[in-house]
């Protein structure tokens, strides 16, 4: 038996403004989107590198941004050129914590979710 990932799930407060980000930030493409007006909206989205895409899912009756507690999860993401990559997230003021030690830091998207970019090895 084998598994294979296929997506990792977070809810968003702002889905737009989500997908903004996660283009520009991340270079994600929406894929497909799964909508039941009035209820929930969900993009699928993906790199053009790997199959394993990130869900955004918005919940038309949420009224309040989303509580991440102590926010100890994150998805990680290798960057090609991570220096390029450095300079984006510094200009666009999205970095949010660095580990220069282990070369690695981590940005935060719209509702506070971090996300670390790490280099290609």
């Amino acid at each position: 038996m084998a598994f294979t990932m296929a997506h990792t799930n977070i809810n968003v407060f702002d889905l737009d403004a989500s997908i903004d980000f996660y283009q520009k930030a991340l270079g994600l493409s929406v894929k497909r989107v799964k909508e039941n007006p009035g209820k929930f909206k969900i993009a699928f989205l993906q790199d053009d590198r790997s199959s394993c895409q990130l869900e955004l899912t918005w919940l038309a009756d949420r009224q309040d941004p989303y509580n991440l507690g102590d926010n100890e999860t994150h998805i990680a993401f290798t960057a090609d050129d991570f220096d390029a990559a450095y300079r984006l997230h510094k200009e666009m003021g999205c970095i949010c914590f660095e580990n220069k030690e282990m070369g690695v830091y981590f940005i935060s998207d719209p509702d506070g979710y971090w996300l670390e970019i790490i280099p290609a090895k």
